[in-house]
């Protein structure tokens, strides 16, 4: 049976496994174990880090434990790699508020003034449409 807080790679994408890690550590957990074999071990370290970089800033990688384990697939023994990495939250320490002694002038900006509103400048008529008596001769 497998461990409440252990999150095991498979063939899915990694987005998939990263909400299952946050999930666990949002339920309450303090710590969870990530675990693959064979090709989805690379998976596993990209679920960690994403979680890491994107998700819980303040995540700790506690252990990494790897190991070789034997199958027996088609009356042959093949040995698969497999890896457990325990990622748990680091605690955060709560810094008391700095107090502002004297309160900081901020300068007030001005609103913008309205450009004043002028009387429409006529438009210059176009030779096109001007009539023919307004055509110079040549």
């Amino acid at each position: 049976m497998s461990e409440d807080n252990s999150v095991f790679i498979g063939r899915k994408p990694a987005m998939n496994y990263v909400l299952a890690v946050v999930t666990q550590f949002n339920k309450g957990s303090t710590s969870v174990i990530v675990k693959a074999r064979g090709k989805s071990i690379s998976r596993a370290v990209d679920v960690v880090e994403i979680v890491r970089h994107r998700f819980i800033t303040n995540l700790l990688i506690d252990d990494i434990a790897i190991d070789t384990e034997s199958l027996m697939l088609d009356n042959k023994s093949v040995n698969v790699s497999s890896i457990e990495i325990t990622v748990s939250k680091k605690k955060e320490e709560r810094k008391p508020m700095q107090r502002i002694e004297k309160p900081v002038d901020v300068p007030q900006k001005k609103p913008a003034e309205p450009p004043a509103i002028s009387e429409p400048v006529p438009e210059p008529q176009s030779d096109a449409l001007a009539g023919p008596e307004s055509q110079p001769e040549q």
